[in-house]
């Protein structure tokens, strides 16, 4: 079992020739709305690529509450620890540019109206679980207090520090696996992460503090893995982009359903390596999640769409 502690969001979606620049108008064709949230996507990929996944979080008690946990029910996601907030559902707008790329303003909304209190009338599905993995589009108290618990109940603690944002020490020294992007692990470090040598050297200035691993996701350029003992490079499965939007969530969900299913780590890794390659290819956040059944096939999909050919 899973259990996943984070945010739920409607995705508000235009697609425009580029990303605009401070000032600047620019005409989008339409204006989608699609399921999303960091928590939620991560979640979602979790359930779609083999693990019995439980979520907590909350949405308002709106349409856009009722649609944003059907959509996880829909996925055989456990959404019994979802509260329904007198604060209307959190909101994303995502801009999304011709090459894939994107800009996102997150409105928080109910995702900040889960307590601690909240979670731990939820601690069963973590006494139950054997991963807990959050984010940070909640609170931090929330944040800490899912770690500890995750500590408490042997749980492997996995945190994808997004938004980026400095974090106390007393939090990451909960952490099993922390996976931050290049900018998230500069934040973190305090120092530059424009290389593979930079990044070795911010990721080993974070696990001085305690962390045991480290997966710097680096977009199209593939990831870096670092613990004790090794560091490894992981080239990406190059493909055509079509949006970016969910590519770190699905990466985070695809990385705990493969541990949970008994993967090794590096195993794990390159399964969640092949889900972004997919989900790059597809619009919008929850629709571009891939299935097992879709991994089943990766290596034909791969074949027609690798960038070298």
């Amino acid at each position: 079992m899973i259990t996943v502690v984070g945010s739920l969001n409607m995705d508000l979606v235009v697609q425009t020739t580029h990303i605009p620049r401070v000032g600047e108008t620019v005409l989008a064709r339409d204006l989608r709305y699609v399921e999303g949230g960091k928590g939620a996507n991560q979640t979602l990929a979790a359930a779609r690529l083999g693990g019995e996944v439980s979520m907590i979080g909350a949405v308002g008690k709106d349409e856009m509450g009722d649609r944003l946990i059907a959509a996880l029910a829909a996925d055989s996601v456990d959404v019994s620890g979802i509260k329904r907030s007198s604060e209307a559902s959190g909101m994303a707008l995502i801009t999304v540019d011709a090459k894939g790329n994107n800009a996102i303003t997150v409105i928080s909304g109910a995702n900040h109206d889960v307590s601690v209190r909240d979670l731990q009338q939820h601690e069963d599905k973590i006494a139950s679980s054997s991963i807990v993995l959050a984010q940070l589009e909640c609170p931090l108290d929330l944040v800490t207090e899912a770690m500890l618990l995750a500590k408490k109940h042997a749980c492997i603690s996995v945190l994808n520090p997004a938004p980026a944002q400095a974090l106390p020490q007393d939090l990451l020294s909960l952490v099993d696996i922390l996976t931050p992007n290049e900018t998230e692990l500069q934040i973190l470090s305090g120092l530059g992460t424009d290389t593979l040598a930079e990044c070795q050297a911010a990721g080993e200035k974070l696990m001085a503090g305690g962390i045991k691993s480290l997966i710097v996701t680096l977009g199209s350029k593939g990831c870096y893995y670092m613990d004790s003992k090794e560091s490894i490079f992981y080239p990406s499965y190059e493909v055509k982009m079509t949006d970016s939007t969910a590519a770190g969530d699905c990466f985070n969900g695809a990385l705990v359903a493969a541990l949970s299913r008994g993967k090794s780590l590096p195993e794990a890794i390159d399964f969640a390596m092949k889900a972004s390659a997919i989900s790059v290819t597809r619009p919008g956040a929850q629709p571009s999640i891939p299935t097992l059944a879709d991994m089943e096939n990766f290596d034909l999909w791969y074949e027609d769409r690798r960038l070298d050919k």
